[in-house]
Parts: structure tokens; sequence; C-alpha cells
């Protein structure tokens, strides 16, 4: 990959996976147990085989590039929730920065292993294959696998992609994706998660790609869109999945990606999912206030409405790192955290306003939607550096133009160390907190 998308990857990199001097050793067991268990991993963990050999940024540099990184996450948000969208393959997208956590699936007979990434907002589904101009070294082969099956123009499917175009009889599209650019055909073939197979599961096979956004070997999202993986699964899955992230601190750096209705939490709180028919992917819920330390912060109704019109609410988002309220809902909750804090001398670090050089003395955060609350320990709202001499509340107001302003996001730091259910059949996102790694 170019030297850009080398360089993204090792922001995050930096700033959780460092070890204590070397003292440590990672514990990398990342092979799939159990029929429907997949380990999902960040891609910037020393278990992870993308991550980059060398790192040099300042853990100061890091953050300020994680916080770019995320503006870009939002823009493509945005970008989403602003027009109507049918479009499950390869959809437009406007950030450059890969998604955070990739899982193993293997494709075609024999297998073919690619560490795709997944994401919680996307319908898309696609890998690069073999002979693609400007994809990385490892691609899948078509020729290799004998259920390999190109879908003609006239099938169905191919009214889903955006551009279709008929090259030698077989369907493809052309797209943009963030600063990239994506020609591919629409193909079929098996799929297998962990130990289960899907027969026929339809794909973008890239032909031809260009620009630092793509995922090194291909997306799978987990969105709810006529070609997602919860679409193409139903029969196997109904629909339902869980994830659970790891922390940043783990030593092991997985956590686990829980497909279907067996071995999901029991005793779990739940919200309902909300519907937005201009982006049926986006997980909406009704975010209702926000607590912090045992005070309830004075938050006007607006900040969290959910209106389908504008995108306005509150979406979970496994793509995006640090969770960004709208600026009402932002102050209160940082003014508070302030107050918490006393006297003690409060400085900035790019996008984060509260950074504290001496111990946080906030125990938690609340997040209150409507039937759960979400308990957040430090680990899951401060960012220390790695000498552990500053510390920043990590969350951050959104942009107040456009689209942004109007959408909360909680993102994958504050989800980290939680299993996180969704369930479409009965429109509930659950969570419960949980070891993940």
């Amino acid at each position: 990959m170019k030297t850009t998308l080398k360089y993204l990857f090792s922001l995050i990199a930096i700033l959780f996976f460092s070890l204590a001097n070397g003292q440590h050793t990672p514990k990398c067991d990342i092979e799939d147990q159990g029929s429907s268990d997949l380990k999902i991993i960040h891609v910037n963990s020393p278990c992870s085989p993308l991550r980059p050999k060398t790192l040099t940024l300042s853990w100061e540099d890091s953050v300020l590039h994680m916080q770019s990184s995320d503006k870009a996450r939002l823009q493509y948000l945005s970008s989403l929730v602003a027009v109507p969208s049918i479009v499950p393959i390869a959809s437009g997208r406007a950030v450059t920065q890969n998604p955070t956590y990739i899982v193993r699936a293997k494709i075609g007979t024999p297998a073919q292993t690619l560490l795709v990434a997944v994401d919680t907002s996307n319908d898309a589904a696609w890998v690069p294959c073999t002979g693609c101009v400007g994809c990385s070294s490892v691609t899948y082969n078509p020729v290799k696998s004998s259920t390999f099956k190109p879908l003609p123009c006239g099938a169905s499917q191919c009214k889903q992609v955006p551009n279709p175009s008929c090259g030698v009889k077989t369907c493809g599209f052309n797209t943009t994706y963030g600063s990239s650019t994506v020609s591919a055909n629409l193909v079929q073939d098996n799929i297998t998660l962990a130990t289960e197979s899907v027969s026929g599961y339809t794909f973008g096979c890239i032909q031809k790609a260009s620009g630092p956004s793509l995922p090194a070997q291909g997306l799978l999202g987990l969105g709810r869109g006529p070609l997602s993986l919860l679409s193409q699964t139903n029969n196997l899955y109904k629909s339902t999945f869980s994830y659970c992230l790891p922390s940043y601190k783990s030593l092991s750096f997985t956590g686990s990606l829980r497909l279907g209705t067996n071995r999901q939490p029991l005793r779990i709180k739940t919200t309902q999912l909300l519907k937005n028919p201009r982006r049926s992917s986006f997980y909406y819920v009704n975010l209702v206030s926000i607590k912090v330390g045992r005070r309830v912060v004075s938050i006007p109704p607006s900040a969290f409405a959910f209106d389908p019109n504008t995108g306005a609410g509150t979406v979970f988002d496994s793509g995006t790192v640090f969770t960004s309220l709208v600026k009402p809902a932002y102050t209160a909750v940082r003014d508070e955290f302030r107050r918490l804090m006393g006297s003690a001398t409060v400085s900035s670090l790019g996008g984060f306003d509260t950074c504290y050089n001496v111990p946080i003395t906030v125990p938690t955060i609340t997040l209150m939607f409507s039937g759960m609350n979400m308990t957040l320990p430090q680990d899951n709202f401060i960012i220390r550096s790695t000498a552990g001499t500053t510390s920043c509340l990590a969350m951050a107001a959104a942009p107040e133009a456009g689209v942004n302003s109007v959408l909360n996001v909680i993102a994958s730091f504050q989800q980290q160390n939680h299993r996180i259910l969704i369930d479409v059949p009965n429109s509930k996102l659950g969570v419960s907190r949980e070891a993940c790694s």
C-alpha cells in the first residue's frame, strides 16, 4: 500500500499498543473458535498482520491525527444520512482511514483467507481480486475457486449496485470510495466465517482501485441493506449478531464477533433500534440524557431528538474512535467534568479540550438510553499518554456545520470491553459489560 496508508495505520498503534518498554509479550491467539464466533482484531494491534512494521509518531501527534481521521469518518457518516441510499455495495465513502477492526473470511473452494474490515455502518461487501490494478498484494483469485460465479447484467443484484455497467455480459460497477475510485465486477462465491459456510454470497470483485481509502483486503459491512451480510445470511444468522471490542490496554488485543442467535447473552439491557429510511444501515438509538459522576447534566432534548429527515439522532458506530456529541450535549458534559475536577489546571490537545496532568477524579460517565443505561468506567472515557502524565476526556463536540452538527456517534473507545448486541428482528440494541480480550 502507499506510504500515506501506512502512515494512517500507525496512528492508533502508537497511542494504544505501547507495551511498557517492551517488558510484555502480546498473546496472539487469533484463530477463530466456535461455529459462529470470529476473533476480531484491531488493525494496528501487535497481533495484526496488517500492523505497520515501524512506528515513529509521538503520542501527541498520534492523537492529533486520530482526531483528524475521526473528522473524516464523521463526514462519511453524514454523507450517508444526507441523501437516500439503496446502494449496498461499495457506496461512496468520504473517509481516508481504514475501519478499525478486522476478521478472517475464507472465500471460494478451496478457501482463500483474507483479513476483511468490519463496519457496522456500511452494507458494502467487496474484496480485491487477482490482477487488480492499485490493490494490495493479498488478493482473492477467482480462477482458483471451483464455486466462483460472475453475475450477468440481468441478475436482480445488478440493480442494487451504483452505476451498473455491462462488460462482456458481466455486471460491473464504478464508484468512488472517499478519496479512492473503484472499478469492480459483481460476483458470487462461497464465504466461510469461522466454520460456517454460506453458498453463493454476492460481493464486489475489485479490478482497479486508486487512492488510500480502501481497506487492504476488503470490507464486510454489518449493516441492514439488501446485499449486506445480515440480509444474505438471514436464514442462518437471523439478522442477529454481537461484538465485543478489546481493550486497548489488553495484551491479547482480540475480541469477538458472534453471528446468529446462539450463545448471545440472555441477561442484557436493551434499547429500541430506530429506523432511518434515508440510511437503513445505521443503528440509531434513543439517547435521552447523560450522567457525569452522580449528576445528570442539563441537556436540551433537541440535542438527542431523532429526525430521519435531517439525520439527527444517535448511532453506534465501530469505525469512529472517539465519541462525538452535538455541541450542547458535549458542552454540558465537559463543563460538569471540569467542575468535578475542581481547581486543577485544564489544557487541550488538538480536538480534546479537557486535559489534565493530575489524576482524574471523575469515576464514571453514564449514557442513558431509553430503557437502558451504559455506565462507562474511566478506561472508556479517559485517554492517557504512554507515560501516564497527561489524561484527556476522550470525547469531542460534533462539527458545527452540516449533518455532522446534529448526529451523536457512540464510538469504539467507549464501546471497548462491552458486548454490543444487534437484534434486527426485534429492533433491539443491547449492551453488557464484558472483558472482551
